[in-house]
């Protein structure tokens, strides 16, 4: 009975011990393939956080009409830190061998570079900083678009190039009240 035991647990062992060691399949990406991550996880989850702080100028009958939003709520600023978080475990799974496998060390750079961004934008949103988040949706923009021009979306509209997908945005070096001091002047 023992020895019997003894060999059912053997068998057991070895077969596991195969099965760990044995032809490994790819792992499934389970956002779907990197561009549909982009599109279905990645792209709404930075616009919330982008949209959150920002400011424009339009005419309005004739006359130009400046402003400005931000949070306004504790709702609203639990909103930007759920996208911030999001962000960073966007960043993690792009780090996965479901999506790091055949790319360079570089998209392991991007990928951690955006996990780096998201933790800063988590601390603003939880200061509830306007400025510290406008700063840090540059920072997240720029770690996107140095990705994109390394890794392009594999298929893009007719008529579209990687720059325009890319862009950088306007003022990229300004704080968002350097940014509103200048559309003030304007």
């Amino acid at each position: 009975m023992k020895l019997e035991k003894l060999s059912t647990t053997g068998a057991l062992f070895v077969a596991l011990s195969l099965a760990a060691c044995g032809g490994q399949e790819a792992e499934a990406p389970p956002l779907g393939t990197a561009q549909q991550m982009m599109a279905q996880e990645m792209q709404p989850t930075a616009e919330v956080f982008w949209e959150s702080v920002g400011s424009a100028s339009e005419l309005i009958d004739g006359e130009p009409v400046f402003r400005e939003w931000e949070p306004e709520t504790d709702a609203e600023w639990n909103d930007v830190h759920a996208a911030a978080v999001r962000l960073g475990e966007l960043g993690e799974i792009l780090m996965t061998p479901a999506y790091a496998e055949g790319r360079g060390d570089d998209w392991m750079a991007y990928s951690q570079g955006l996990v780096d961004a998201a933790a800063q934008a988590q601390e603003a949103a939880l200061a509830k900083d306007p400025e510290a988040v406008f700063e840090t949706g540059g920072t997240i923009y720029s770690v996107c678009s140095a990705c994109h021009r390394m890794y392009p979306p594999e298929v893009l509209p007719e008529g579209v190039t990687v720059d325009d997908v890319a862009q950088p945005r306007p003022n990229e070096d300004l704080s968002l009240e350097e940014y509103v001091e200048e559309a003030d002047a304007d």
